[in-house]
């Protein structure tokens, strides 16, 4: 469990530098320069997410404290709320009518997987992963009304970028349900 708590630490820590400290990561990029600084958070992120791969893993195996059974139409609902996730983490980097119209889709993505999780796991090792990623989420869209807007890279507008998020999120979901969880992460959410 320790291994996950500092996976999280490190993982939503460097996230949230812009959260805390807003003009900090303009001064590290000028003080050490643009690639040293992405090099630095690239590779806490790594470590970050590599702990918490292998401590969720490791909690969920090796005596997991269960804090609630969610009932079985809990997974349905989350079944469900996961097919609008993919399409909106595909709309963030999509400009397009549904990025505008949604303005962080990506927030909001990480957003609903994390709530889509809660409701159909109940281990406390779920609530530390999923509670926190769905708070880091909140902090973040808040703390977005009161700062400059990060640049996104992304692909060119264009008319077809909704369809192409829309149609692309419901592919990877697919793919997702009947075979990419389960090889990731060890577990159908079918069966």
């Amino acid at each position: 469990m320790l291994q996950l708590i500092l996976g999280l630490a490190l993982f939503l820590g460097v996230h949230s530098v812009s959260i805390v400290r807003p003009h900090w990561r303009a001064q590290a990029v000028s003080r050490f320069g643009e690639v040293p600084w992405k090099l630095g958070y690239g590779a806490i992120a790594v470590v970050g997410l590599v702990l918490i791969i292998l401590g969720y893993g490791a909690a969920r195996t090796t005596d997991p404290v269960l804090l609630y059974q969610p009932p079985v139409w809990l997974r349905h609902v989350s079944l469900l709320l996961m097919v609008p996730a993919f399409t909106f983490l595909l709309a963030a980097y999509l400009p397009g009518r549904i990025q505008r119209a949604v303005k962080h889709p990506m927030l909001l993505a990480v957003k609903i997987w994390a709530t889509a999780h809660l409701l159909a796991n109940g281990t406390l090792a779920d609530l530390l992963l999923f509670g926190g990623f769905l708070a880091w989420a909140v902090a973040d869209r808040i703390s977005l009304k009161r700062r400059e807007q990060p640049s996104v890279p992304s692909a060119p507008a264009g008319k077809w970028n909704d369809l192409i998020a829309v149609v692309g999120g419901l592919v990877l979901y697919v793919a997702f349900i009947l075979f990419l969880h389960r090889w990731l992460m060890g577990v159908s959410p079918i069966g």
